[in-house]
């Protein structure tokens, strides 16, 4: 066990005091839209996607904010923490992190359809250019899952098994965080609850090889997820949208389908952070549903197929 990587990083890129700083969880969210602006930009320039240049950063500014940030909220909300709901103002504070793909997925699909509908441009031309973006948040966002330390995923004996000590934060983990506790106040007595021990890791190399003999290694599943629905993802999406000729909206069933299929191979390596349905997690449960939307695109597609305003001339 002493071989396992204890995961020690900070979630802040650096600290003004305490707990007060700019995090990685924020930059990510900041270079995701940059990118996404580029891409589409360049597409825009290329003739992929029906919007101007100049129309691209509304585009992607008002699609962020609606779309992602708050889809991506109210959809962790709903699909996984409906008890916030008694306690509204909790539903403000996404700097305590908690945002949903598949929200933010549902969220974009809202914002675009009527974004498309009111500037009177293809809806599935839109949708189709921004799902290749996609993938770029999706892989930057699953990294600073890994760089919180969160997410995790199940106890596994692979020789990249990771501990992380934020398991010792879970309900179900009791016995676990009181014997690590325990164990951590007999090097440092003024640590006084659990949360300081998980601080003190990053900090204090005795605290750390305390809990090596305590954390179960783990699966990290972030980085899974980050190589599958982010790089592998956006290598498919980014060959079919510049090397091949699709009509409006098979890239977005094509995105669907991947995203969901990958979703639900990496959730059997992910430790479930909901109450399951049935036999599958609250991913796989939402991927199924994913997937069949997806073939409804790209079934819609063949049929009545259309292109990209420049290509099609």
């Amino acid at each position: 066990m002493l071989s396992y990587y204890l995961h020690n990083l900070d979630p802040f890129i650096f600290r003004l005091w305490d707990n007060v700083g700019p995090r990685w969880y924020g930059l990510a969210y900041v270079l995701a839209f940059v990118c996404g602006f580029a891409l589409l930009t360049r597409f825009s320039k290329r003739g992929y996607l029906d919007l101007s240049q100049a129309a691209v950063g509304d585009f992607v500014t008002w699609t962020a904010l609606f779309g992602v940030m708050v889809g991506g909220r109210l959809g962790y909300v709903i699909f996984y923490r409906p008890e916030m709901l008694r306690e509204p103002l909790s539903i403000l504070r996404v700097w305590e992190g908690g945002m949903s793909s598949h929200g933010g997925m549902l969220g974009v699909v809202l914002f675009s359809l009527y974004y498309a509908r009111r500037h009177k441009v293809s809806w599935t031309n839109l949708g189709d250019n921004l799902v290749v973006a996609v993938p770029i948040g999706l892989f930057l966002g699953r990294c600073t899952y890994f760089i919180n330390g969160e997410l995790y995923g199940r106890i596994a004996s692979v020789p990249w098994a990771m501990q992380f000590p934020k398991e010792l934060l879970e309900p179900a983990n009791g016995a676990e965080a009181e014997r690590a506790l325990a164990a951590c106040q007999q090097i440092v007595p003024s640590l006084g609850s659990v949360d300081a021990v998980v601080e003190a890791v990053r900090t204090n190399p005795a605290i750390a090889a305390a809990l090596r003999g305590i954390l179960s290694p783990r699966h990290p599943s972030q980085l899974y997820e980050a190589l599958l629905e982010g790089a592998v993802l956006f290598v498919i999406l980014w060959f079919v949208r510049t090397r091949l000729r699709t009509p409006n909206g098979f890239l977005t069933g094509l995105f669907m389908i991947c995203y969901a299929v990958f979703r639900i191979v990496v959730e059997y390596f992910r430790e479930p952070d909901a109450p399951l349905v049935g036999m599958f997690t609250r991913g796989q449960f939402f991927s199924f549903f994913v997937v069949i939307l997806g073939i409804g695109f790209i079934v819609v597609a063949k049929r009545r197929p259309t292109y990209p305003k420049k290509l099609s001339k």
